[in-house]
């Protein structure tokens, strides 16, 4: 771990690195993740963070993107027609700001869904905010998605999880993450090996 705190990790066999919050948990030492995705869970919390590399939507224009990839996950969530499920911004990000050089062009969206956890009922309130690298030159999309809960049902199997407010204190546990920790993580996503494309 670095001394700011940070903890710079290899993903996808070593093919990216990322440097991510301090109390960041490999969910793959748990249970078995996708091929095509990286996992890592607050330690104290119910946020995570998720990196996935999926196929270039070619038909989707850049500033249709982020949207596009936030849409299709809040059906893989349960959440498409929810109340509360809504975009709330989405803007383009300057590339110099991306340690990523191969992007073409890179999105952050904020929004907010009202889901349910795993096969459960009880639907929780989560921010969502996503981050979009496109490279078309290697028919990838990058999505890396900060799931944020900030009202959790008391019928859920997150109850007694204190999602307090981003960045606040859960009592005795560890800071949750901040949006602005997910995009200082976001900037340092780094291609280390472009084999994983083949």
């Amino acid at each position: 771990m670095a001394t700011d705190g940070t903890d710079t990790r290899a993903l996808f066999g070593g093919a990216f690195s990322v440097t991510l919050p301090q109390h960041s948990i490999d969910v793959s030492d748990i249970r078995e993740i996708p091929d095509n995705q990286e996992v890592f869970m607050h330690s104290d919390t119910d946020q995570s963070i998720i990196v996935e590399l999926l196929e270039y939507q070619r038909q989707v224009p850049d500033v249709d993107a982020a949207r596009y990839h936030f849409e299709d996950v809040t059906a893989i969530n349960g959440a498409l027609g929810e109340a509360g499920t809504e975009v709330l911004s989405v803007e383009p990000v300057d590339r110099d700001q991306m340690a990523l050089r191969e992007l073409s062009s890179a999105w952050f969206l904020r929004g907010r869904q009202h889901v349910a956890k795993f096969n459960e009922q009880a639907k929780n309130t989560v921010n969502i905010h996503l981050a979009l690298f496109r490279l078309p030159q290697y028919t990838t999309d990058i999505l890396v998605t900060f799931n944020d809960p900030t009202m959790i049902s008391p019928h859920s199997s997150s109850k007694g999880l204190d999602p307090s407010q981003s960045g606040g204190l859960s009592s005795g546990a560890a800071p949750c993450w901040t949006p602005d920790q997910f995009h200082a993580a976001v900037r340092s996503l780094r291609l280390l090996d472009p084999a994983v494309f083949s």
